[in-house]
């Protein structure tokens, strides 16, 4: 059983916690407390030199960054390659969005919402434009289409849902971005592993109330 370093708060770690449910895989789960450096021990530092989680250890093989261990584990333990497909316009696809998630969604939750919850900073507009941007155009992606990524649930949607669904604890209102509200509402009903995720979710919104 692979050893994951995370935090059930983390929305890149719940991404994780969900492609695994939906593989039907268990993850020797172990917590990462970050607010008392458990991930500058040199212990972990050894595992992962970024000190970063999710963090995956499978056989001694480590790995970081959430969107790679998700791949890897369908690869490695998907019975069928229907979350990650091999063909290639497919994986395209899904690389684009999971790209997507990375360096525009997610990112701009975090350029938004950190400096205001971990440093009280004031909220600032400018980086709210881009959070508003980044749903414009997950909205343009799901036009006509009940998933992310192609004609069924794939890791981009687990990893898009993982982020999205930190958005409402966030309080944003997403509501007037219809094709993506469409696209979560079902997302809840159908991604494994949506309860614990939200469970996550919940306990990340102690920053927000």
């Amino acid at each position: 059983m692979a050893d994951f370093y995370y935090l059930p708060g983390s929305s890149p770690c719940r991404s994780v916690l969900m492609t695994a449910k939906a593989l039907g895989i268990e993850l020797n789960k172990k917590l990462l407390n970050l607010q008392a450096g458990e991930h500058l021990k040199p212990e972990f530092v050894k595992i992962n030199p970024q000190h970063t989680i999710p963090t995956l250890v499978d056989n001694g093989f480590a790995l970081w960054e959430s969107r790679a261990i998700l791949v890897y584990l369908v690869e490695k333990y998907g019975k069928t390659d229907s979350l990650y497909p091999k063909c290639p316009k497919k994986r395209a696809v899904i690389n684009q969005r999971l790209y997507f998630d990375m360096g525009t969604l997610y990112q701009s939750f975090a350029n938004y919402y950190y400096p205001q919850v971990f440093a009280k900073a004031p909220a600032d507009p400018e980086a709210f434009k881009k959070i508003e941007a980044a749903f414009d155009f997950l909205n343009t992606f799901l036009e006509g289409q009940e998933f992310a990524a192609g004609d069924s649930l794939t890791v981009a949607d687990i990893a898009l849902v993982a982020s999205v669904s930190t958005f409402e604890v966030a309080k944003f209102d997403f509501s007037k971005y219809a094709n993506v509200s469409k696209w979560y509402e079902n997302l809840k009903k159908v991604v494994p592993g949506w309860e614990e995720n939200w469970a996550g979710c919940l306990e990340f919104k102690k920053y927000f109330d």
